[in-house]
């Protein structure tokens, strides 16, 4: 190996090559990420064979220095510079221009110092001794992209001029199409990445093959999965051979899973270098491993993930003699993060066992939210959430950290329901509520009921009394239902009294300090907002007791004859909402100036217009009177990182412009909503009188209970809406706290607040106050940091509603063993939920994020759940589809009251429908069946495959 002072040798930065045992993790930028992971785990003790490293020098040097770089790769990097800055409106031509680059560094020489340095580390392993050549790029085997198989390797390389063509081969590959696309879909600068080259000693393998030491298709923690073939790695690697599969356990090392492929074929070095393909013969039918190897793989993989503290994707080999080896490891990009509570580690697989395993619904699905939620966000719902669990006489020893069932897992909301589902009243009433919530978690709960890991330890209903009932009587509640029972009208109107005290009480008092503020902010979210839900929940609750009592009344599965009763609902905020934004458009119509700016310039520009004050003067004062009322919703409402409607209003003038475009009076969403009304009071008299026909009672009973299931149900609405009220004004609140911060220049702008809790919040302030130094960089470093791991977020489609804490999901499960259960029958039908009867045959339009996006009137909206911020799009939606929700889930509950057909609960529908097929949705039914049967998209997208692009 080089020694110091030798041509090959260097120090720090500066050293061409480096010994592969002393490289590690912090040496990313010099020899990339498989080489500084196998230093690591050379330092871990484990085995890997020995060799050395080619650093990122070498490739910088053959290139050039930024002033003479190679004029190709000028031209490739000024390409996807531009394209970066313009966004995916301007996408360039990736194929073509990694050709270009791959083109160039091929046809350049390797500099004599570099050729130099190879040569002199390759003789020190001995006489033209085989060797793997792999590529090893900085922006490679990182925790949040792997780009695993994107670069080249070269197998049984042996002598000096086939290492240096190797090694310009592999800094050719730095620039394959797959890499590159890879690399901007990331947003990683091309000019900042280099590749260094591993160059190891050989291992002739009689066995190898991959390990994951996490099971990469459920998310289990406790399973290690291997693939092994006859032969070199690269047999499995490249897909050749149909490899056996074994699963272990990972506390006993017991085979769970056994499947033995085909195999066929494996690969051999030949001798003076290179591989060949051979045919097996018959006699390889027999697995490959034994069980001690499985064991002592396992052992092996598990070792490299408590050296990394993260589940690793490996790639291991059996030499003739029996010995293990490791030869590559790297994060598991693809696994879901293990929910975390009350700032506990994720689970070890080796220190719980399975009696231990608890269960974890993700609260933010079931609130219509996939995407996370910002730092502020968290910490914000973890003090409502400790409001509750405290007002139910549960102990919270830290409020900002959250209850126990409080946990988070990829910045989204989970909770424990562990004790819920162990319990026998739990299990009567929760998967009902989920049924009509959300129809898909309530089969996983049902699912993991038969799980002798979450068999009943509750059989009474006493300890859940004790902390609910102590609550509704402090909040009044059977006062609150014998009084909607007895006289509706007059609970409605103390209700409106509430709303209107709650709303009046939420600004603090004026010439308040800053961090009076801040306090006043907490104080909202700690305890005063969670009043809400004992005040107005009772009422949308018996409203719809008293549907289910109507049930009862006519008996048998009347839910096809009552669905249209809770059509056109009145006293429904977020109705009320999407109607006033319909009269605006309405008025609009009827202005030239406004009708024209809507329909000609790009709704960012209006948005920009607005704030200056130089909107059309009908448009602008319409605009602003229903930004004073609805101002504070926005899409993602529930987060108070986000930006309010009344901050942003491009969304809602997007809209605007949509609406201007429905031209069919008969579809007015006004006329439609104002005929469902109607025809849920012509239903009402007809149950009514079919009850009275059974009897007077039945029929007094009848008419009683339908009057008040329309009276009340509308209220679902209520509590959310002022519980986004009070979020508006803690964000109001907090965005003042960000602007003293970022004059202080503590933080660049006033939005970095909410990339901070309230506790370093306070803290910021204080220094400033104090008039020390405070946190300055360090703080701005720590927004820099989580900013960056919020977009990572940003871009994970696949949202597990149920995870365990191990890691598995209960759903991905089921598909694993071979019944999916993903609601796609074999003629491509896709199955969901009955949400709106009716049935509609329209253009569909996906759409994953609704600011920005346009539906024509009339296409059938598809998306992946919806919450308030959403409906306005209903309006001129033909349908619905949406792949996570139930019967009474928000989505549901407004495709109902606009009279739109709708499924819900629709596995994939995002991914299985593109944009623009015409698809047939039967609400009735809860199918949706494409124009041309087999048509629909193989659902089967891998974790983190890129989605369908946004309408």
């Amino acid at each position: 190996m080089a020694q110091q002072g030798s041509p090959s040798a260097g120090t720090g930065a500066d050293a061409l090559v480096l010994e592969l045992r002393g490289l590690g993790a912090g040496m990313l930028a010099l020899v990339g990420g498989k080489a500084a992971n196998l230093g690591e785990l050379l330092s871990a003790g484990l085995p890997v064979p020995d060799g050395f490293c080619l650093t990122t020098v070498g490739y910088r040097q053959a290139i050039g220095a930024s002033d003479t770089l190679l004029p190709a790769l000028a031209g490739v990097y000024a390409a996807l510079g531009k394209a970066a800055r313009a966004g995916a409106e301007d996408t360039p031509d990736i194929a073509g221009l990694a050709g270009t680059a791959r083109a160039a560094i091929l046809a350049a020489p390797i500099p004599g110092t570099v050729a130099q340095a190879v040569e002199q580390a390759y003789a020190a392993l001995g006489p033209d001794v085989p060797v793997a050549v792999r590529s090893s790029a900085t922006a490679e085997d990182l925790p949040f992209a792997s780009f695993a198989g994107q670069q080249d390797t070269y197998l049984n390389v042996v002598g000096v001029p086939a290492v240096l063509e190797a090694v310009r081969h592999c800094w050719a590959s730095l620039w394959t199409d797959r890499a590159t696309a890879y690399r901007a879909s990331l947003g990683i600068d091309p000019a900042g990445v280099a590749l260094a080259v591993v160059v190891q000693r050989m291992v002739d393998a009689e066995t190898a093959g991959v390990m994951f030491t996490a099971n990469p298709l459920t998310g289990s923690r406790r399973q290690v999965m291997l693939d092994a073939s006859p032969g070199l790695g690269e047999a499995v690697v490249s897909g050749a051979v149909n490899p056996d599969h074994f699963v272990v356990d990972a506390l006993t090392g017991r085979v769970v899973e056994q499947e033995l492929g085909a195999k066929g074929i494996e690969v051999r070095p030949l001798p003076g270098g290179g591989t060949q393909i051979r045919e097996l013969p018959e006699g390889h039918a027999a697995a490959c491993l034994t069980g001690s190897q499985l064991r002592a793989l396992a052992s092996l993989g598990l070792q490299a993930q408590e050296h990394f503290g993260a589940p690793q994707d490996t790639e291991w080999a059996v030499d003739h003699a029996g010995v293990l080896w490791l030869t590559q490891s790297r994060p598991i990009t693809t696994l879901y993060p293990v929910p975390r509570s009350n700032g506990a580690a994720g689970l070890a697989p080796r220190a719980k066992s399975v009696a231990g395993t608890r269960a974890y619904l993700c609260f933010s699905l079931a609130q219509g939210l996939t995407r996370p939620l910002t730092p502020m966000g968290l910490a914000a719902v973890r003090l409502i959430a400790s409001s509750v669990a405290t007002a139910a006489g549960f102990p919270v020893p830290d409020p900002r950290s959250g209850p126990s069932p409080y946990a988070e897992a990829g910045q989204r909301i989970y909770v424990d329901f562990t004790t819920p589902i162990r319990s026998a009243i739990g299990r009567r009433i929760i998967p009902r509520v989920f049924d009509i919530m959300e129809a898909r978690t309530a089969a996983v709960m049902r699912r993991l009921m038969e799980d002798p890991a979450f068999s009943v330890t509750r059989r009474t209903p006493f300890g859940l009394l004790r902390h609910v009932a102590p609550v509704a009587i402090r909040a009044k509640v059977p006062t609150t239902l014998v009084h909607a029972l007895l006289r509706p009208r007059a609970a409605l109107h103390r209700l409106d009294q509430f709303t209107r005290d709650f709303e009046a009480s939420l600004a603090p008092d004026t010439g308040v300090d800053t961090m009076a503020r801040l306090d006043h902010a907490e104080s909202l979210v700690g305890s005063r907002l969670f009043l809400i839900v004992p005040a107005i929940l009772p009422l949308p609750a018996l409203g719809f007791a008293m549907l289910g009592l109507a049930g009862k009344l006519l008996g048998g599965d009347a839910w096809d004859e009552l669905q249209p009763v809770i059509r056109g609902l009145p006293h429904n905020v977020t109705t009320e909402m999407d109607l006033e934004l319909w009269r605006l458009a309405t008025a609009i119509q009827e202005d030239a100036d406004s009708r024209t700016a809507l329909l000609t310039e790009n709704p960012s520009d209006l948005a920009a217009a607005f704030h200056a004050g130089e909107l059309p003067a009908r448009l602008d004062a319409g605009l602003g009177r229903f930004l004073d009322r609805y101002g504070q919703r926005a899409v993602g409402e529930i987060d108070v990182g986000l930006p309010r409607w009344l901050e942003e209003p491009a969304h809602i003038l997007g809209v605007l412009a949509n609406y201007l475009r429905l031209d069919n009076p008969a579809l007015a969403p006004d006329a439609q909503f104002s005929k469902a009304a109607e025809d849920a009071e012509e239903q009402v008299a007809r149950l009514v009188a079919q009850a009275a026909a059974r009897g007077r009672i039945r029929g007094m009973l009848m008419a009683a209970a339908l009057r008040r299931a329309r009276l009340f149900a509308g209220l679902r609405e209520l509590p959310k809406y002022l519980l986004v009220t009070g979020l508006g004004e803690v964000r109001r609140q907090l965005l003042l706290v960000g602007r003293e911060l970022e004059q202080a220049g503590t933080i660049e702008c006033r939005e970095d607040v909410f990339f901070l809790d309230f506790a370093e919040a306070r803290q910021a302030l204080a220094d400033n106050a104090r008039d020390t130094e405070g946190p300055g960089q360090g703080l701005r470093r720590v927004v820099a940091a989580r900013r960056q791991e919020y977009a990572r977020e940003l871009r994970r489609r696949h949202i597990p509603r149920v995870l365990l804490s191990d890691g598995t999901e209960p759903e991905a499960v089921r598909a694993a063993v071979g019944n999916s259960g993903d609601g796609a029958s074999g003629n491509g039908i896709l199955a969901g939920s009955p949400a709106s009867a009716g049935m509609v045959t329209a253009p569909a339009r996906v759409i994953l994020d609704p600011v920005g996006a346009r539906l024509e009137p009339g296409e059938i909206l598809v998306a992946p759940s919806t919450d308030p911020g959403w409906t306005p799009l209903f309006l001129t939606a033909g349908g619905l589809v949406m792949e996570m929700g139930g019967a009474n889930s928000h989505g549901a509950v407004v495709a109902r009251e606009y009279g739109i057909p709708a499924v819900v609960g629709v596995a994939d529908a995002t991914a299985r429908i593109s944009t623009g097929q015409r698809i047939t949705v039967d609400g009735g039914a809860g199918t949706v069946v494409p124009e041309h049967p087999g048509t629909l998209r193989d659902g089967g997208l891998p974790r983190g495959a890129e989605p369908p692009a946004q309408a």
